[in-house]
């Protein structure tokens, strides 16, 4: 289930370059065995041992000999397989076995796991892409396998209907959802975007007909790209019938386009994807296209893996779905920018400024991705102090996807453009904002009118301190100052903490209108839901808020104080009767936070009100799930109350209460309803909350569910009043 997306606000963001105009899985792992000395977590196979193809045959029959007891030790039903695919194992002689599984001899789709085991084969820990047992209500389908073929030829997007054609419907169980249903999986084939010969795979519920998913099928190979700012690197290609093209199937089908210079307003005019017949790109100088191309496919690939290795995030929309990209775009542009409206970005050639270099570096094409991101979440104005949380934003991720990347020719840094030859040797600094004689470095009065490239330097300012604290230091060969607005003095928290504290902000807090007190404000909430309230973290965060010129310094969480940390909101009702933001749902996610992908409009279940609603637990094992909203301002008169909509559907029995959905205020528990609740439809629940009165709450609902069968638990039209 996926969160709303968020309206393209129609402004194209861009990354600006000096003088230039701008256009507007859950998991039940134990803790895993450390990888052996001198080896690096962080890079791909580190620790592992090399194992021949024999050694990994052998390996591989072996886990499938121990497939049904570790099915049993998984609590897996009595009707499912485990089929071995692959073993890694770890320098220390861990294990780490993948499955798929399959349920009364069918596939099961989304039923992949992962067990991990000590040397003695004990078993440490397990990741499962569906969480429990699977089951279904029978594995007869009212369709035929030629009816869901004609279903899947109707609701395919990427290959032509006219021409489509699908004949092998295979009967599958489909478990990508919290309740697993009996499936068709067809390949629809045909033209389409890839070619005379598309191919799309496209699941269809096997009563109903309806689609439940589909994705292009890709030939993808490993190609080699030789960069004008990345160097050399592997690129994930597609193989078609004349030969490759630059079109990524591991990041959300991202394909690279050549705009032959189509002019700024309209960049893709002339454009035409990239392909070949051999699967090398680009020559490492601007002279040939595809060396930019080569530049922006990977950067777009690091930067999806970034957000997924770092937040579970599935491309920009958290959708899995890639945007396309553009380079060469115009004559002499000194500029990149991603527009929302068309789901796109675009990169120039550069000009003489910068010694015509295209403007596809690292930091830059994360800036660009990280512009679609803001845009699916908080959806930050472009103008005013938003405008320049905005661009901070962009040079945050952008900055983060350079360290992660850690490739050797692009180290991480907190230089913005480093690689763009700019005269000045960057476009901006994290460290010092300053420096360029423009940007801001601190907060004042004037900050919501200046150019937003400009006011971001607030932003980037406070992130490198809180990320590196103060006092001078080298970072990737260069120099970077500490320097704060006040004098103070104080050490960072690490950029990956002060990252997650500003993607959560950024996704759970920030509005459009958001402004630098309201980021202070949205980020100390993050980092106290982090890492706690009393948090050194969240001290630091707001000692390097402080250094900008942006509010006071918490207490040192070491120094007793009964003083409250955060100002308390007045309690009063807003208009509309309802204390609550979006006690409907139906604008997404906006004004709660989850500890999962809870809040959604998917069609396997149903509202009571509207399309959005709120789905919680369904697993059928062991899992806790959390929905919650801060700073409910409880009415001062009256008898408040809390109303909402309550729907329970459950595989239990009887009256015992197996899996609980409890309500919550301040961490208090006022209400639980259960398993024992069960009901065809909606019922409508009022828990008291006169002991809270005039008082500003932090609501939560609380879901438990136990090893066996599921229970679901659904939510809709909340309200306080």
């Amino acid at each position: 289930m996926n969160g709303k997306n968020a309206l393209a606000a129609g402004v194209a963001a861009a990354l600006a370059l000096g003088s230039v105009t701008m256009v507007a899985t859950q998991s039940t792992a134990a803790p895993r065995p450390t990888a052996a000395a001198g080896a690096s977590a962080a890079q791909p196979g580190a620790g592992f041992q090399a194992m021949t193809a024999d050694a990994r045959g052998e390996a591989i029959r072996a886990a499938g000999r121990n497939a049904p007891a570790t099915a049993r030790a998984l609590g897996l039903g009595p009707e499912e397989r485990l089929v071995a695919k692959d073993v890694l194992i770890d320098a220390d002689g861990s294990r780490h076995v993948r499955y798929d599984r399959t349920y009364r001899g069918l596939p099961v789709i989304g039923g992949d796991l992962v067990v991990h085991l000590a040397e003695d084969g004990t078993i440490t820990g397990s990741d499962l892409a569906h969480q429990g047992a699977v089951r279904v209500a029978g594995t007869t389908p009212k369709l035929t396998a030629a009816e869901a073929s004609a279903k899947a030829v109707k609701h395919a997007r990427h290959v032509k209907k006219a021409k489509a054609g699908s004949k092998d419907s295979t009967l599958v169980v489909y478990a990508v959802g919290k309740i697993p249903v009996l499936a068709y999986r067809s390949t629809v084939t045909g033209a389409g975007e890839t070619g005379p010969t598309s191919r799309e795979a496209v699941i269809v519920d096997a009563t109903s007909g309806a689609a439940l998913d589909q994705y292009e099928l890709h030939q993808n190979v490993t190609g080699t790209g030789n960069g004008v700012t990345v160097g050399q690197v592997s690129l994930e290609t597609t193989q078609t019938a004349g030969g490759y093209t630059l079109t990524d199937p591991a990041h959300g089908g991202t394909i690279v386009y050549d705009a032959y210079n189509s002019p700024q307003s309209n960049p893709r005019q002339n454009a035409r994807a990239f392909s070949k017949t051999t699967n090398s790109w680009g020559n490492g100088t601007a002279s040939s296209r595809e060396s930019a191309a080569v530049d922006a496919s990977y950067g777009l690939a690091k930067t999806w893996d970034y957000y997924k290795n770092s937040f579970n995030r599935s491309g920009i929309r958290n959708d899995g779905r890639g945007a396309p990209a553009y380079v060469h775009v115009d004559a002499n542009l000194l500029n990149a920018f991603y527009d929302d409206t068309c789901f796109c970005m675009y990169f120039g050639d550069g000009s003489s400024q910068n010694g015509n270099t295209p403007v596809t570096a690292l930091d830059v094409a994360g800036h660009e991705m990280s512009h679609g991101v803001t845009a699916a979440t908080a959806d930050l104005t472009y103008s005013g102090e938003s405008g320049g949380l905005n661009e901070a934003t962009s040079d945050i991720f952008g900055t983060m996807v350079e360290f992660s990347a850690d490739n050797a020719g692009d180290p991480g840094d907190y230089y913005i453009g480093e690689k763009l030859n700019m005269s000045g040797g960057y476009m901006r600094r994290m460290d010092n904002p300053s420096a360029d004689g423009r940007s801001l470095s601190c907060w004042n009065s004037s900050a919501g009118s200046v150019d937003v490239h400009l006011s971001s330097g607030i932003g980037n300012h406070f992130f490198y301190l809180a990320a590196e604290g103060t006092g001078a230091k080298t970072i990737g060969g260069r120099s970077h100052t500490g320097t704060t607005c006040n004098n103070d003095t104080f050490a960072g928290i690490g950029k990956d903490k002060a990252a997650a504290v500003w993607y959560r902000a950024l996704t759970t807090y920030m509005t459009s209108t958001t402004n630098y007190a309201g980021a202070r404000t949205a980020t100390l909430q993050a980092a106290a839901d982090l890492y706690g309230a009393n948090s050194q973290e969240r001290y630091l965060v707001s000692k390097a808020w402080a250094a900008v010129s942006v509010g006071t310094a918490l207490p040192d969480p070491g120094t007793p104080t009964p003083s409250p940390t955060d100002p308390t909101p007045s309690p009063t009702t807003p208009p509309g009767g309802n204390a609550l933001a979006n006690g409907s749902f139906e604008q997404g996610t906006s004004g709660w936070a989850q500890s999962d992908n809870i809040i959604t409009n998917s069609s396997l279940q149903a509202a009571r009100d509207g399309s959005w609603y709120a789905w919680m637990m369904g697993y059928g094992a062991d899992a806790v799930e959390s929905l919650s909203q801060s700073n409910v301002a409880v009415p001062s008169t009256g008898t408040p109350k809390l109303t909402f909509w309550l729907k329970v559907s459950t595989q239990e029995s009887g009256f015992t209460a197996y899996d609980t959905l409890k309500v919550k205020a301040n961490g208090t528990t006022l209400a639980t309803y259960s398993n024992a609740d069960a009901s065809s439809g909606y019922v409508q629940k009022t828990v008291d909350l006169s002991a809270y009165k005039g008082q500003t709450v932090k609501l939560e609902f609380a879901g438990t569910e136990d090893t066996y069968l599921s229970t679901v638990f659904l939510l809709d039209d909340i309200a306080i009043g």
